[in-house]
């Protein structure tokens, strides 16, 4: 049976009709957890079994304390909570420590609580049913990771928040079913030392980046800010191997199936 990624968010910002990033795969796996996390209804987010984070920036973090508090005393079992121990320790120190939020990694007990911490390393895989999910390298402002995702012999490849990153890339061309990527692209080239800056990409800086790319997956662009998506996307198609690529913006409640 195929898998579905549906996209709950992947905006830059917010506005009335806009997301930030998270992925919801299968029903029971979020890939990061920002506001569009919201608009599932509460059985849904009762079905989210197992999170995945990029990284600790508020717009990839911000609907997990909520999440964890609607649905904590409807669920059997804790929601797993995977990230790079650096994330994990952000979310402990400014985020669930009885100040910002309580902390549902003891409550309602240390022996039963809501949420289960764990971090996880570069490279490393977890299965879950028949799916994979390996840990990228990525290059941002803080520890970040990119995500793999495997299911029936395909692959997805999410970046996360990145500026340019040799050993993501490298990783990337070792994915022989590689069938779609999704790779982050903040800013207009108007803003190149501004997005140098802060680790995120511009049209110019993923054209110079995805030269090295040697597989032909559909590339969706994530991550634009708002007001700013039509010119990135221009942008964009208008350097020729990007151009050759077709880039697609990745747009909220879009599903790749997989």
């Amino acid at each position: 049976m195929p898998s579905q990624l549906v996209t709950l968010g992947c905006s830059g910002g917010i506005d009335q009709h806009l997301r930030t990033t998270s992925l919801l795969l299968d029903q029971d796996i979020l890939i990061d957890a920002g506001t569009g996390v919201g608009d599932l209804p509460l059985d849904a987010l009762a079905k989210i079994d197992t999170v995945f984070i990029t990284h600790s920036h508020l717009d990839h973090i911000a609907a997990l304390p909520l999440l964890l508090d609607s649905v904590g005393a409807l669920r059997t079992q804790p929601v797993q909570v995977y990230a790079l121990e650096e994330t994990i320790d952000a979310l402990k120190t400014h985020v669930f420590n009885d100040i910002i939020w309580p902390d549902f990694s003891r409550i309602p007990s240390p022996q039963q609580p809501f949420v289960v911490l764990d971090a996880l390393t570069v490279g490393q895989s977890l299965d879950l049913g028949a799916r994979r999910i390996t840990a990228l390298p990525a290059n941002h402002s803080v520890p970040a990771v990119g995500y793999a995702i495997t299911a029936n012999e395909s692959t997805i490849v999410f970046s996360g928040d990145s500026g340019p990153c040799e050993a993501f890339w490298s990783t990337v061309n070792t994915f022989d079913d590689l069938k779609h990527l999704i790779i982050e692209t903040s800013f207009t080239d108007r803003d190149f030392v501004l997005a140098n800056l802060s680790q995120h990409y511009c049209p110019r800086s993923l054209a110079q980046a995805v030269e090295a790319l040697t597989r032909n997956p559909q590339i969706w662009i994530s991550h634009l800010k708002p007001g700013q998506g039509d010119q990135i996307m221009t942008e964009l198609n208008d350097y020729e191997r990007l151009g050759r690529l077709r880039p697609l913006a990745l747009k909220t409640g879009q599903i790749l199936s997989f």
